[in-house]
């Protein structure tokens, strides 16, 4: 199974969906409209593909970018022939919410609530979405970039050297 052969089969099916697609460090990275990432992980899943193993659900937050300022990033995997595919939806800041799940992969329970805890992405549909790690009066999303990396009253440190 090849990149360009999942890529050709998902734009197949859905050929609206896709918005990019790139191949970093060998990895097919697919974007695709928020509203059909779970028909495309269904796809993936279920059709003969087989690419069946999520591997991860995380979150990105780029404030630099408002129409694309939250993203969620899925990682998938085809155990039998160790394809590997990353996608990737984005929604601006006024609605942070994508479709949960975990009625595919009972695995993406803890994965959404993490993420929803860290970033303040809810997940549509999800059984229990509530912080996981964090405490539930904390009251704000520690992994977005709100936030100074250093103590501002410190002049030994600079944002800069920490890649901001």
């Amino acid at each position: 199974m090849t990149n360009e052969f999942v890529l050709e089969a998902i734009t197949r099916e859905f050929p609206e969906t896709v918005i990019s697609s790139s191949e970093p460090y060998g990895m097919l990275t697919v974007e695709v409209k928020k509203d059909d990432i779970k028909k495309v992980i269904h796809y993936l899943k279920d059709s003969s593909l087989e690419i069946n193993f999520l591997t991860d659900i995380c979150g990105i937050h780029y404030p630099e970018f408002p129409e694309k300022e939250i993203g969620v990033v899925y990682h998938l995997h085809n155990m039998m022939t160790n394809f590997r595919i990353r996608l990737k939806v984005f929604m601006s800041r006024e609605n942070i919410e994508v479709d949960s799940l975990t009625d595919l992969y009972a695995g993406a329970n803890w994965m959404e609530r993490e993420t929803y805890d860290f970033f303040g992405i809810k997940f549509k549909g999800h059984p229990d979405l509530r912080p996981i790690l964090n405490m539930e009066d904390l009251g704000y999303h520690p992994m977005l970039k709100e936030y100074r990396l250093e103590d501002g009253t410190r002049t030994d440190k600079n944002d800069s050297m920490f890649g901001r």
